[in-house]
């Protein structure tokens, strides 16, 4: 996938993962639960390893259930990764199965710029998008409801959402 040009122009990339990836793509799991693990009474090494084996099934469960998805670290010029961005291309609908930034870099419009990105390159395969996020996520949904995203229902702690691509 190529990065968004508003992207391009702040200096940001993206490239494929590699194994050499997993120590900071856990320091980014555990930054998405940081809010729900503060008021658990456990030492922080106890927290640190529950969080480090969520994210392994995490990583396992999406290399099993998305294998041909893209896989992409965002980097930005001289700061490394600031984030992930997993895209499973497939029709009728692309997947955006995982987007996750370093808390510094949320609400500045770069998920924005991403998944809009993504939802132009589906549009013009005649594709739509899908997805599902956290009910205890408020944030990310309004997100996904500006970009035109629809709930679809859900189970448990997701709800499921969808993208059409206007008729042009």
């Amino acid at each position: 996938m190529r990065i968004p040009e508003a992207l391009a122009d702040r200096g940001f990339s993206l490239r494929a993962l590699h194994d050499g990836d997993l120590p900071w793509l856990r320091d980014l799991y555990a930054s998405t639960r940081a809010e729900e693990m503060a008021p658990v009474p456990w030492p922080d090494a106890t927290k640190r390893a529950f969080l480090d084996q969520q994210f392994a099934l995490q990583h396992r469960h999406y290399l099993g259930h998305y294998g041909d998805a893209d896989f992409m670290a965002l980097e930005r010029d001289g700061h490394g990764p600031v984030g992930r961005y997993y895209l499973l291309r497939a029709a009728p609908d692309h997947v955006l199965v995982d987007i996750s930034l370093f808390p510094a870099l949320r609400g500045n419009g770069l998920g924005h710029a991403l998944i809009g990105h993504s939802q132009r390159e589906a549009g013009a395969l005649g594709c739509g998008m899908r997805l599902h996020v956290l009910q205890a996520n408020p944030g990310a949904r309004r997100l996904y409801e500006r970009l035109g995203f629809m709930a679809e229902g859900g189970s448990g702690a997701h709800l499921a959402m969808r993208w059409s691509p206007v008729p042009g």
